[in-house]
């Protein structure tokens, strides 16, 4: 190695090892320290150095997060320990079923259990050894999963290496999302292209991941948040709520909220606590997940053919709100396929105003009864994408007449005016 290469392996190294700790201020943190411009020139100094000396790329250089060259498929790979679906439920008196039940099964014995938000994302597995990600998985049927590695590289807030003091093998497991602005920017450009929009985040975050392309999937803005372990080594660990801890202090992007509770009263407590904060999260939850701390206890209490006994997920239900139906208009999209849409008197659901809300199609108008006039019940579906549930046919007014699509349009693209 010349003298000029032995100096620019150098600085390659300390420009990396400063840009992994601006990353993690940036994504895991919220705390940056420095300006975006600033950012940007240590970026390109490692470009310029790294192209000048093509030899000392390595695959876990911050460049490297576009990813590699497009796979023509997935490769399959086994979980090291299954990836369990938990059991849902919409009851709180499901909850407190879930819990008398442990209990049962665990006589005379305290029995903390942790309460966290259950996120609404992909369910995915990374593996670190000796501190470097070697795999990244999807959760698949539980036992098998995609190898999506090349795709995990690229999103920013997973690092390539762990913080000092890493294990010989973890298995952090969460789920990738996409936040919110995010997922209303891509939605924005994605209408301007004339392609059709996801429904919500997590459709969103699947098929960015589904992707082959891994520059592609650097294009979309996906974080991960990760909420326990499955395979490990070297880790001393013998309750859940250490994990968060743990996660973090390795550097990587771990839940920020929990409870741990020791009676019925303190987790339903714990849940609506959850309820009134999770709208400022940037990922999108759907519910609480209740799980026993203790893996001793865990151990013993075992699982069914299919889930954890020592787990359960509450399902938080859909805001509902109504208000008026002002109209009907219909959105071409870019295959020319028709969609109607309704024009709403603007009303606030879950966290911001709506004043649209799709209709599908005109099956849907026709089985659902809708009316330009009625009183409408909205969801948001997958809390972002607003839907009409239902029409509330007791303060319907006089004269309103069913909808035809036909006459609506009277034959021509609204558009364009060509015929349809």
């Amino acid at each position: 190695m010349s003298k000029d290469e032995a100096r620019a392996a150098k600085r390659i190294e300390q420009l990396r090892e400063e840009i992994r700790k601006h990353d993690r201020r940036y994504y895991e943190e919220a705390a940056p320290i420095i300006s975006d411009r600033e950012y940007d020139r240590l970026y390109k100094e490692l470009v310029d150095l790294e192209t000048q000396f093509s030899d000392l790329v390595t695959p876990d250089s911050p460049t490297q997060r576009v990813g590699g060259k497009p796979l023509k498929a997935f490769e399959q790979v086994s979980h090291l320990i299954p990836m369990l679906s938990l059991d849902n439920t919409y009851s709180e008196e499901e909850v407190k079923n879930f819990y008398a039940r442990i209990q049962r099964l665990l006589p005379d014995e305290k029995i903390p259990v942790v309460i966290e938000p259950k996120v609404d994302g992909v369910a995915v597995s990374l593996i670190y050894e000796n501190g470097k990600l070697r795999q990244a998985a999807t959760r698949g049927d539980g036992n098998v999963g995609d190898n999506i590695t090349q795709n995990i590289r690229t999103i920013r807030s997973v690092p390539e290496r762990l913080c000092d003091g890493a294990p010989k093998l973890l298995e952090a497991r969460g789920e990738v999302y996409m936040d919110r602005k995010g997922f209303e920017k891509l939605n924005d450009e994605r209408k301007k292209q004339g392609l059709p929009l996801f429904a919500n985040p997590r459709n969103a975050a699947a098929g960015s991941l589904k992707q082959l392309d891994p520059e592609i999937v650097a294009k979309r803005p996906l974080g991960v948040v990760l909420y326990g372990t499955g395979a490990t080594e070297g880790v001393d660990v013998n309750v859940h709520s250490e994990i968060f801890p743990l996660l973090k202090k390795l550097g990587l992007p771990a839940t920020q909220r929990w409870w741990v509770a020791e009676s019925v009263e303190e987790i339903l407590d714990a849940i609506h606590q959850l309820d009134g904060i999770r709208h400022n999260f940037a990922y999108q939850t759907d519910g609480a997940v209740v799980k026993v701390n203790s893996f001793a206890q865990r151990e013993r209490l075992g699982f069914t053919a299919k889930s954890p006994r020592w787990a359960i997920a509450y399902k938080y239900a859909a805001e509902r709100v109504q208000t008026r139906l002002k109209d009907i208009v219909i959105q071409v999209g870019r295959t020319g396929i028709l969609t109607p849409v309704a024009v709403l008197e603007p009303v606030l659901v879950s966290g911001s105003t709506v004043g649209r809300a799709t209709l599908h199609n005109e099956d849907e108008i026709k089985r659902k009864d809708i009316r330009i006039g009625d009183t409408v019940v909205i969801e948001k579906a997958g809390e972002v994408i607003p839907a009409v549930v239902e029409v509330v046919k007791s303060k319907r007014p006089r004269g309103t007449a069913p909808f035809r699509f036909s006459k609506h349009i009277h034959g021509k693209c609204p558009v364009c005016g060509g015929h349809i």
